[in-house]
């Protein structure tokens, strides 16, 4: 684990700001949906992650492929991975 030396408080409502630089560093927008997982006295906040959502999209489609090691593309994310291969031949 990490530590980033940041704190901070709980409001009234039970939320907490995520800061700016840590959103920006791990690419969390507004609307970005999170899992919250609990180990024992730890919480932990996670980008949530279709298992059939596209690595490189990030759409949920039946069409979507699983690959070895876990990865998973759309049609559209294998072709966007195609054309980089392509032009950096």
């Amino acid at each position: 684990m990490i530590v980033l030396g940041m704190s901070r408080t709980v409001d009234e409502l039970g939320r907490i700001v995520i800061p700016k630089e840590l959103r920006r560093t791990m690419s969390i927008d507004t609307g970005t949906p999170m899992e919250i997982f609990v180990e024992d006295d730890i919480i932990i906040l996670r980008k949530f992650s279709s298992a059939k959502a596209c690595m490189i999209t990030g759409e949920v489609l039946n069409e979507n492929e699983e690959y070895t090691g876990g990865i998973t593309l759309s049609p559209t994310g294998a072709k966007q991975i195609l054309e980089i291969l392509k032009a950096k031949q």
